[in-house]
C-alpha cells in the first residue's frame, strides 16, 4: 500500500461504494480502498498491454462526463 505522502484521494458516488461493499463482503479484501487499489493495479499492468479502442475511449469519457469527472 502506498505511503501517506504518495497516496491520494479520490472520491466514489456512494451507490458504487455500496455496490463494491456488497462485492467484496466474505472476500478477504478488508477494504473497499484495498479492492479499489488492487483493481486498479491490475488494469495497470493490463493498460500497456491492451490499449483501450477509440470506441472504448468514447464510453469511458462520456461516463466521466455524466458522473460530473471532466467537462
Amino acid at each position: 500500500m502506498p505511503t501517506a505522502e504518495s497516496a491520494r484521494t479520490i472520491r466514489l458516488p456512494d451507490p458504487l461504494v455500496k455496490q463494491i461493499e456488497a462485492r467484496i463482503a466474505g472476500s478477504g479484501f478488508a477494504s473497499v480502498e484495498a479492492f479499489v487499489l488492487f483493481v486498479l493495479e491490475r488494469l495497470a499492468e493490463r493498460s500497456s498491454e491492451v490499449p483501450f479502442s477509440e470506441e472504448d475511449e468514447a464510453r469511458i469519457r462520456e461516463r466521466l462526463r455524466s458522473l460530473g469527472y471532466i467537462d
